[in-house]
């Protein structure tokens, strides 16, 4: 049984309604991280407080956040970071029926009046909130009419706001006919509302269903909303199936994610620990070109081999090169000198971002001193000289180029 909750939350000071103006998204997902870790702080002792304060919070984002501009998506992605990180505190918190009633009523109020769909990571899981059976019938009935209504008139458009929620209901209800009935009658299949059907697919067993059922979204002439998330779903089917060959050439390799290639190879190899990371490499490239650009992905993968096919290519970042030649004088040092003259290559061709005469600079001095490491100095001095002597878009840095030889030169002699 749940005891009285007395714990004063510090974070609700900072999410009054109206708080914050237009351009307030960087406060508003300060606030949010620091209402996070007092939550999750307080979760570590008492469990049934914390779910409290998740609540709250909840409740007064959309009035806190309403006047703020949100059209860069950053204060959306940490609203939903947030919620999504908070989401099992609120799950698991061993609070009785009662409680749980309270919860769920003022959650799906606080559903009703968001006005841009911040509590979506709520709304999905709003059944396995509910927990108990009796909870999740109830709030899956309860606007169930006006949605078969609303969904099976093609010929208006009406948004329903806890559709969401009342079909996370049917889902952990085990009430699978009826959920699928009421997707049945949409006139668009889309991911967000889709996947409760593709999930009441999967726990009834019915593995090669779901796949069908959803892969037959990704068939849609339009790019489907949610496609990568489709996709996953897939892909995780064909691996429960043993089936890791095909998921990953049909799913893992289209979705391969990240802010950088080198994190979109880093996703796969963790995706796939039992195949080669080479061969996931070599993969990635082919299907997704820009060769230049995963030159460090093949660096740290310590496919040298490759990693100097990659610096060659034309989208290659001159910066990026002249600190791998930087780093890799002393370890690989004949690695390195080909990496620097890559570089300069790319500088005198006009590449590179904002690139200055003093990348032209760094770049040479690291392939001399690599170079004379394999005692390679005589040959790498005459592959710079032949550089230079090329015609070179980039005038300034082809000028510098030969004062860098001239110098060399006029050292060693």
């Amino acid at each position: 049984m749940a005891g009285k909750v007395t714990h004063k939350w510090a974070f609700k000071l900072g999410m009054r309604a109206g708080a914050y103006s237009w351009k307030s998204s960087a406060k508003a997902i300060d606030r949010l991280k620091s209402a996070s870790t007092e939550i999750r702080a307080v979760a570590r002792t008492d469990p049934t407080a914390a779910a409290e304060g998740v609540i709250a919070l909840a409740q007064r984002i959309w009035p806190a956040f309403e006047h703020i501009d949100t059209s860069s998506g950053a204060l959306g992605n940490a609203v939903r970071r947030t919620l999504e990180d908070l989401l099992p505190v609120l799950i698991e918190a061993p609070a009785d029926e009662k409680t749980r009633t309270k919860w769920l009523e003022q959650l799906r109020e606080a559903i009703e009046d968001d006005g841009v769909d911040y509590l979506a990571p709520l709304a999905d899981r709003f059944g396995q909130i509910a927990a108990y059976p009796a909870l999740m019938n109830l709030h899956a009935d309860c606007d169930l009419d006006m949605m078969r209504g609303a969904w099976a008139d093609h010929e208006r458009f009406s948004h329903v706001t806890t559709g969401t929620l009342t079909l996370s209901c049917l889902l952990e209800a085990g009430r699978y006919d009826e959920l699928m009935a009421l997707l049945a009658l949409k006139k668009t299949s889309l991911w967000f509302d889709m996947k409760f059907g593709a999930e009441a697919q999967l726990r009834q067993g019915r593995e090669d269903q779901a796949l069908a059922f959803a892969e037959a979204l990704l068939k849609d002439d339009g790019r489907q909303w949610g496609h990568h998330e489709i996709a996953r779903f897939c892909e995780d089917i064909l691996v429960r199936q043993g089936r890791e060959d095909e998921a990953y050439r049909r799913f893992g390799l289209p979705t391969a994610s990240g802010n950088t290639y080198l994190a979109m190879w880093r996703d796969l190899v963790k995706r796939y620990p039992d195949l080669d990371a080479r061969m996931i490499l070599v993969d990635l490239i082919e299907s997704h070109g820009s060769k230049g650009k995963w030159f460090a992905a093949a660096k740290t993968a310590r496919c040298l081999d490759l990693a100097l096919d990659c610096a060659a290519h034309s989208d290659a970042a001159p910066a990026t090169l002249i600190r791998a030649a930087r780093d890799f004088a002393i370890k690989e040092p004949a690695f390195a000198a080909q990496i620097g003259l890559h570089a300069i290559a790319h500088l005198l061709a006009g590449r590179g971002y904002e690139p200055s005469p003093l990348d032209i600079d760094e770049a040479v001095t690291h392939v001399m001193d690599a170079s004379a490491r394999v005692g390679q100095r005589g040959p790498m001095l005459r592959e710079l000289q032949r550089l230079a002597a090329n015609t070179a878009t980039d005038v300034i840095m082809s000028t510098r180029l030969k004062s860098l030889i001239a110098d060399i030169e006029k050292g060693d002699g």
